[in-house]
């Protein structure tokens, strides 16, 4: 019986050794136990290990962690910076961070110091947390299969000096950035240097620059999101094979505003998408074969403004719905072609009954070429001057793009 009951215990410590050398060991952070501090934790912890963190403010910098640990927060703790320095630095593998809150990362001027810094490593998480006051939130760099999950940023910059961005990616692939909110920063996400990367269902408001900008960074979708009241909603430049669809860009009004700027891209799509409210909804520039296909333009200052150095543009079965200016360009000459959008200002017939427009409806109106040349004369938008020049070019064309035309109006918006 004595035995027995020896080999029993014997087979349960040997289970229980396996299991803590797979899973490792669980470490718990106290303000009054063993380890009162993230860092004295980290500096204990093995591979595998899970770091505990209990409620309360831990007045920490300059941490790292070096090795592949999850990191989690019971009751959401805070980690304050105290306007000290960067919080965390992660430079392993596999490290989970969730359920806690992390504060006060002053500006710098030399370093772009960051509360969560994930440098040179792989296949981290940074889920379910809480940043505020900080200058760079979440910085990721070279970098490759990390994700950033339901975190919810706030900012308070009033500057573009003095401000970083919610979300940061430099030189990294395959990252998932998806259901995060993300207010006050510089821009809401920034990427440069990132392949095959997803951003989805995310909102990003009320950011002084960008809900999202970014620059050399191919084969990236971005879809679901909400870009509200940004400086500006969205800049995409130097780059090709970008799929952006089921997007909202609104509110982004001013002088030099738009929902989304497209600048020296190639091979991409703009699809599904809302623009409302918006400054210039599309401003294109130097942009090659990208596709406007099924999107909605309402009460937008300029739907589109395309430049003539744009070839081989497509936009197609589009709807613009009672924006002030459909499209504008700089010159009678376009290599993009329309065709088969909804236009509320069209004011032709269709005796035919197939659903399309008898007459070519031509987007570019007369007094948005003279707003072009001489901004000052927007403040006759609403006189009857101005429906008097529509209405005489309509009759006999001579000043407006003879190849920007929609030869197929649809007489119903697309729903």
């Amino acid at each position: 019986m004595k035995r027995i009951t020896l080999i029993f215990i014997a087979s349960l410590l040997a289970v229980t050794l396996n299991s803590a050398l797979v899973h490792g060991a669980v470490l718990c952070v106290q303000p009054t136990g063993e380890l009162q501090s993230l860092r004295a934790a980290l500096l204990k912890a093995n591979d595998n290990d899970t770091i505990l963190v209990a409620s309360g403010t831990y007045c920490e910098w300059n941490l790292i962690a070096a090795k592949s640990v999850t990191i989690l927060g019971e009751d959401w703790p805070t980690i304050d910076a105290s306007e000290k320095g960067p919080i965390l630095e992660v430079t392993a593998p596999n490290v989970h961070i969730s359920g806690i809150i992390f504060c006060n990362v002053p500006v710098s001027h030399i370093k772009e110091h960051a509360a969560i810094l994930v440098s040179s490593t792989q296949e981290c998480e940074i889920s379910n947390n809480r940043f505020r006051g900080n200058f760079f939130a979440i910085y990721l760099a070279n970098s490759q299969r990390c994700q950033i999950i339901d975190n919810e940023v706030r900012g308070t910059s009033t500057d573009l000096t003095n401000s970083g961005n919610a979300i940061h990616l430099w030189k990294s692939r395959d990252i998932t950035i998806t259901g995060n909110i993300l207010r006050g920063h510089r821009d809401g996400i920034y990427l440069e240097f990132v392949k095959h990367s997803l951003i989805t269902d995310n909102q990003s408001e009320q950011n002084l620059r960008y809900g999202l900008h970014f620059m050399f960074s191919d084969s990236c979708r971005y879809e679901n999101n909400q870009f509200v009241g940004n400086g500006s909603g969205v800049a995409v430049m130097y780059t090709t094979s970008v799929n952006m669809s089921d997007n909202t860009f609104a509110d982004s009004w001013g002088g030099a505003a738009y929902g989304l700027l497209l600048k020296d891209i190639k091979d991409s799509r703009v699809a599904n998408n809302l623009f409302s409210g918006n400054s210039v909804a599309i401003n294109m520039e130097g942009s090659d074969r990208v596709r406007i296909d099924s999107n909605k333009f309402v009460s937008n200052g300029w739907a589109i403004k395309i430049m003539a150095n744009c070839v081989g543009g497509q936009i197609k079965n589009n709807s613009f719905i009672d924006n002030t200016f459909q499209v504008a360009t700089n010159s009678r000459q376009t290599f993009s072609t329309f065709e088969a959008n909804y236009w509320s200002a069209y004011r032709g017939f269709d005796l035919d009954r197939d659903g399309f427009g008898d007459e070519p409806f031509r987007p570019v109106s007369l007094y948005s070429l003279l707003v072009e040349s001489e901004p000052p004369t927007l403040i006759l938008v609403r006189s009857l001057l101005v429906d008097l020049l529509d209405l005489a070019e309509r009759v006999m064309p001579t000043l407006t793009p003879e190849a920007l035309v929609d030869a197929k109006p649809r007489m119903r918006p697309i729903i």
